[in-house]
């Protein structure tokens, strides 16, 4: 064999590899569609978490629904309602798996979506019903670009984690010696702070969100370490 035609099938052969060793150490074939595969969900864990029938993890890139299990005990916003649909649509049935371009997060879990067969995505109907908030993640840009206009509907008719932004008063806080009222955003992280998080005051290159309606309209989400500030927690 020519030594062109050798480096030509070297080639092709590394390109594949990655997704071939994927479906042969989980068990599972291709789908139907070029980089697809078809899983079976074993069980839900939560909103944006399952468990796929080899018992991988798998959490699905570029959404967050908020905190089922909080240390207080009780469920964050609509936590339990994104967890009860996604069990619905997915739990004990065949889907298509599409991995995102960051193939696992820091836990090590699975990083994807999940598809029905006529192409409409878990994440998808779990952003349209205002149940995920759509997050920058690192590797993830393309699913952030692909949500946020769902996200704006979802923000537009104020359902699901919406419907509660109206209820919330806006805190009050000085910047740069000036009284003035919103949120401090990160430009960099895409996350957005409670003017009394302690972490707010480690934001190098901030941005001041007036509303929740504005941090959600331009894709921020609420920083992990202050949600109960933004959205506190009510038994």
């Amino acid at each position: 064999m020519k030594k062109g035609k050798k480096n030509f099938l070297f080639k092709i052969i590394l390109t594949f590899l990655p997704f071939y060793l994927f479906v042969f150490l989980t068990g599972v074939k291709a789908g139907s569609q070029p980089g697809y595969i078809k899983v079976f969900i074993k069980k839900v864990i939560d909103g944006d978490t399952v468990v796929l029938g080899n018992g991988e993890r798998l959490r699905y890139a570029g959404i967050n629904t908020l905190e089922l299990h909080t240390l207080e005990g009780i469920p964050q916003p609509f936590a339990r309602e994104a967890y009860e649909l996604n069990k619905k649509l997915v739990e004990g049935k065949y889907l298509y798996l599409k991995l995102s371009k960051r193939k696992r997060d820091r836990h090590g879990r699975l990083l994807g979506e999940l598809y029905f067969e006529n192409g409409t995505s878990v994440s998808e109907i779990l952003v349209k019903k205002g149940l995920a908030l759509v997050c920058k993640y690192k590797g993830n840009q393309d699913l952030y670009f692909k949500y946020l206009p769902l996200q704006r509907e979802a923000l537009k008719k104020r359902i699901g984690i919406f419907s509660l932004i109206d209820k919330e008063p806006v805190p009050e806080f000085l910047f740069h010696g000036k009284k003035i009222r919103g949120y401090i955003g990160n430009k960099r992280s895409k996350r957005f702070h409670h003017p009394r998080c302690p972490e707010a005051r480690f934001i190098r290159r901030k941005v001041i969100l007036q509303t929740l309606e504005e941090a959600f309209y331009k894709g921020y989400c609420p920083a992990r370490c202050c949600f109960n500030l933004i959205f506190p927690v009510r038994k």
